[in-house]
């Protein structure tokens, strides 16, 4: 059985964390030799030695010209956002993606295919951190900031750092099973398949508003009475508006409507309550405004991919 060719993208000021991920996960020696064996292949796209990010240098005999014939290319995040990929490695994955290879994105990683025009009208994420500056630069790429990774065809892309060991093993899944993931993830100790997306890691997942707009009293005295249940009408009423006016307005000033942003202050309150307190869900439900413990999963389920438990668990102080 002829070994895949799996070849890395390095390059000046890489992280070596980043870089480690695909080397770990497709170098580890396989316990039964009936499986697609890899050839793992480390390219410098510039001249080499390579400097990293945390200053120490990596030697490495491969090329750009490894690319040419590689099964699957592998960019591990990308040093600057702002800054255009070298033009011989963008028209090395315009071709490699015409010939069939599979091409993965790690982090920032999907900044070098989005450049190439290789993620035009396809579904690609990137780090939550970036998401706004991604998707100005790239409109025509279907973003997906809500996820760990997304496959689309022969591309794959995954979010933040630690989202690159969920997309390499997924691939690897892909080419040897769930028993070869499972056991390398298991040796590793990382879990096989973590539940989820990034949208539970963002910070603040609420639009900030302007200030001292003329609905900042309304949305205070909103999070303040979370609890309670608060109607579009009492809404506006208390806005001394007309509802249809009120809603327009509020859109106009916030980027959302009056609903999804209570949502989102509700969703709020209800991860600041699991992080910090051992409130039980009940009260938790109670305090956010949701009312009952299923209305809170449903909800948190539906915008984080995630239980309050399971959330709870991973971010509990």
């Amino acid at each position: 059985m002829n070994k895949l060719k799996i070849v890395v993208v390095a390059y000046h000021d890489i992280s070596p964390f980043l870089l480690s991920i695909p080397c770990e996960i497709f170098s580890e020696p396989l316990t039964k030799p009936d499986l697609r064996q890899f050839d793992l292949r480390v390219c410098s796209i510039e001249e080499y030695p390579i400097r990293t990010r945390t200053g120490f240098l990596l030697h490495t005999q491969h090329t750009l010209a490894e690319l040419e014939d590689a099964d699957i290319i592998i960019i591990p995040a990308w040093r600057n956002p702002n800054e255009i990929p070298p033009q011989a490695l963008l028209d090395s994955l315009r071709r490699a993606e015409q010939r069939g290879a599979l091409l993965v994105a790690i982090c920032l990683g999907a900044y070098v295919l989005a450049a190439a025009g290789i993620l035009d009208g396809r579904a690609a994420t990137t780090h939550w951190m970036m998401a706004e500056h991604f998707a100005l630069r790239y409109p025509q790429v279907r973003s997906n900031f809500n996820v760990l990774y997304v496959e689309d065809g022969k591309l794959l892309t995954s979010a933040g750092s630690a989202a690159g060991i969920d997309c390499c093993l997924h691939l690897l899944r892909q080419l040897q099973g769930s028993e070869a993931a499972n056991r390398l993830a298991r040796l590793m100790v990382v879990p096989p398949h973590r539940q989820g997306g990034q949208a539970q890691f963002i910070e603040q997942p609420v639009r900030p508003a302007v200030k001292n707009d003329h609905f900042s009293s309304l949305r205070d005295w909103l999070i303040a009475h979370l609890d309670q249940t608060h109607s579009l009408d009492d809404m506006a009423e208390r806005a001394c508006m007309s509802r249809r006016n009120f809603t327009r307005q509020f859109r106009k000033t916030t980027g959302t409507t009056p609903s999804q942003w209570l949502l989102d202050q509700r969703l709020l309150l209800a991860r600041q309550l699991l992080e910090s307190g051992d409130l039980q869900i009940e009260a938790i439900a109670e305090k956010s405004g949701f009312g009952t413990p299923l209305s809170l999963r449903q909800h948190f389920k539906r915008t984080y991919g995630t239980s309050p438990s399971m959330y709870r668990k991973e971010f509990a102080n």
